[in-house]
């Protein structure tokens, strides 16, 4: 779809990408609409990721009824690009403007302004030249502060992650990668890509998300990159987004039943893991999961629990993780 290159300078391009949550991001959409941001001029980009239903003409319905016009540009795609490429469709459109914008708020379908959550990231991404991303506070429904701020996974990280052991979470917590949800603001690795805004010149510098991604790890692999190329990420508790966490998945949508995951989360992970620590470290570090997930078997059993690694873990890290990376050349 075509953008009109009638903007004035200086304004703030906020991005939400659906897939079967319509509903959820009309809300998205029209919190951003009823603020005022400090008096930026802001214009949203709504992406349907080929949603199956209706989601399409729902949100082509809504957009006429309630009159956004100009405000609301809608790309209707016929393919799933999954979240990244998704918002790449709309970053490499405003590539292509004459008067492209300053920032870039990419905002989750199920997540919704608080507050004046633009106007504070604005403030905080224009007070520090070496500031490329800032990301806001993420609360849930009940209010509640969730985590939204993070370290970069390592090999520690990842084997206390399958583990699940307190013992063993306290004696690395300085390498575990969510940060406390009352984490005060200040530099991180990465933030939460519910809500984060960005420099537009900075992700036009690392040519916006990495394609190679579908859903996950995207967002951390977009914020590694920035900070190799130099650039610095804050965390902004001041603005703040309400998020119905998993809703646009689904992968959280039974907390107590252990589930299988989806195989696209095990190929981003080899892909992440890959692109940050070669092919050997990433098999070298797929590998100490094994032995990980068969300790939290065995003492989740031991103590009248069910595991909490997902259901079919060595068959499907076998086939989407270290199979592919033992393979290839």
């Amino acid at each position: 779809m075509n953008i009109s290159n009638t903007i004035e300078t200086g304004w703030i391009a906020v991005i939400v990408v659906n897939y079967g949550t319509a509903e959820l991001a009309i809300n998205a959409v029209q919190t951003v609409l009823d603020h005022s941001h400090g008096g930026r001029m802001v214009r949203v980009f709504l992406v349907d990721n080929a949603s199956p239903g209706d989601d399409a003409k729902t949100l082509t319905d809504v957009h006429e009824r309630r009159a956004w016009g100009k405000r609301v540009t809608l790309f209707l795609e016929t393919e799933n690009h999954g979240f990244g490429r998704g918002n790449n469709v709309v970053l490499r459109a405003l590539a292509e403007m004459d008067d492209k914008p300053d920032k870039v708020l990419l905002l989750n379908p199920d997540a919704a302004l608080h507050n004046e959550a633009i106007d504070f990231l604005a403030k905080a991404l224009d007070k520090e030249e070496s500031v490329v991303a800032v990301g806001a506070a993420v609360l849930r429904d009940d209010m509640s502060p969730a985590t939204a701020a993070f370290r970069f996974p390592s090999w520690r990280s990842e084997f206390a992650r399958i583990l699940a052991f307190g013992p063993i979470d306290r004696l690395v917590a300085k390498h575990i990668v969510a940060l406390p949800p009352d984490h005060p603001a200040g530099s991180v690795d990465w933030v939460t890509g519910a809500a984060v805004m960005f420099r537009f010149d900075a992700l036009v510098r690392v040519n916006f998300f990495d394609p190679g991604f579908f859903l996950y790890y995207e967002e951390v692999d977009l914020m590694r990159r920035l900070r190799k190329a130099g650039g610095d990420i804050l965390y902004v508790p001041t603005a703040q987004v309400l998020h119905a966490e998993g809703a646009a998945t689904g992968q959280f949508a039974s907390a107590q039943a252990r589930q299988r995951d989806p195989s696209y989360l095990y190929q981003s992970w080899r892909y992440y893991f890959e692109r940050s620590f070669g092919r050997i470290g990433a098999l070298c570090i797929a590998a100490t999961l094994w032995p990980a997930a068969a300790l939290n078997i065995l003492h989740r059993r031991m103590r009248g629990k069910s595991p909490s690694v997902p259901l079919f873990f060595f068959r499907d890290h076998w086939t989407h993780v270290i199979g592919p990376l033992v393979r290839k050349r």
